[in-house]
Formats: C-alpha cells, structure tokens, sequence
C-alpha cells in the first residue's frame, strides 16, 4: 500500500514535510512518490497554495488498497476492539489539550508561566501517554504501520517536557496533531465515514 497516498487520505491537503511524518519517509522520497502518483493520476498539487491531495480515483485505490490490507491481516475484529478503546481515551485528551490551553480555574489562556499547573497538565498527559500506547501496541498487532503513532506522540511529548509547549496541542507535530491523525487513520483503515467518528 502507499503510505504516501494513505497519508494524504488521512490528512488532507498538505505539503511533503508533513506526509514524511506522517510515513517514516524522507521528504525527498515522498516528493519523488508525489510526482509518480501526480504521473498517474491519483494525486494534484494545488498551484495556489502548493499542498498536495488526493484525486478521485486516489480516493478510489487508497480505499481498495487499505481494505485489501485489513483484510490479508485477518485482523478486523481486532482494530474493532482496539478502536473502540481509542474511542474512550479520546474524550480524555481533547480534555487535556483544552487545559493545557486554557487554565480551568478562571478560564484565561495558559501562558505557561504558572509552572506548578503546567507540571499537572502534563503529568496527566504524561498518564495519558501510557494508556494510549497500550492500545496502539494492539493495533500495531494487527497493523505493523500503526506502531508509527507511538514514537510520534513520544517525540511530541517530549519535546513539551524539555521546554517547547506547543508540541502538546499547537503545532502540526503536536501530540493533539497526531492523535488526530491517527483518528483519521483508524477511520479509514475500517471504512468508517468521517461523521461516524
């Protein structure tokens, strides 16, 4: 399967700096993959802003593609079971995000100066981190790619704990970023439509 048209599924418009996160590939070789499958008909580049998406018919072969996966992994039931635990956790992190944001005691943004709040925030986030890995040990059981999504919410996390905050829900490396993304991931995998979610 093509982790570059899959990540532009899961995505949406975006450039090859964030598809190569998203695959574990160089920008150079996810710029290469782009043209070959611009080539082919199942992706365009916006000339306005310069991102890139699917076409209708790479809609069209990533769904085949990521179907037939699911389904030589015999692992459908599994990713059910796995996703409906991501399903109970995701309330939770939408939580956190909105209170390292906004400080819940009087509502005004968290400017990261309170640090004693900050170090609750994200010892909850640091709790969060351990459930959440758990289940996406049990999807990467069924689907080795969904291992990705660990390293990148430790990366994310980790760079919160060294000093740079928006890597919990601000930047598009974020732990929230991904999180959502790999939400997407799960939706399409299964075929669930977005609204569903």
């Amino acid at each position: 399967m093509s982790q570059v048209l899959h990540a532009l599924r899961c995505i949406g418009t975006t450039g090859p700096t964030r598809v190569a996160s998203f695959t574990g590939s160089s920008e150079s070789e996810v710029e290469s993959e782009l043209i070959d499958l611009a080539v082919a008909g199942l992706v365009t580049r916006d000339r306005d802003f310069g991102g890139w998406s699917l076409t209708e018919r790479g809609r069209a072969a990533d769904v085949e593609r990521t179907a037939a996966e699911l389904e030589s992994a015999g692992g459908r039931a599994a990713l059910a079971g796995a996703f409906e635990r991501f399903l109970v956790l995701n309330p939770e992190l939408l939580d956190l995000c909105t209170a390292w944001q906004v400080r819940a005691a009087d509502g005004t943004v968290n400017d990261h100066t309170d640090t004693a709040y900050d170090r609750r925030v994200l010892a909850a986030f640091t709790d969060f981190h351990e459930r959440a890995g758990a289940v996406i040990a049990e999807l990467a059981a069924v689907l080795p790619r969904f291992a990705r999504y660990e390293s990148r919410l430790t990366r994310a996390l980790t760079r919160a704990k060294a000093g740079e905050p928006g890597y919990l829900a601000d930047d598009m490396a974020s732990f929230h970023t991904v999180w959502a993304e790999l939400h997407e991931d799960l939706l399409a995998t299964q075929g669930i439509a977005r609204w569903h979610g």
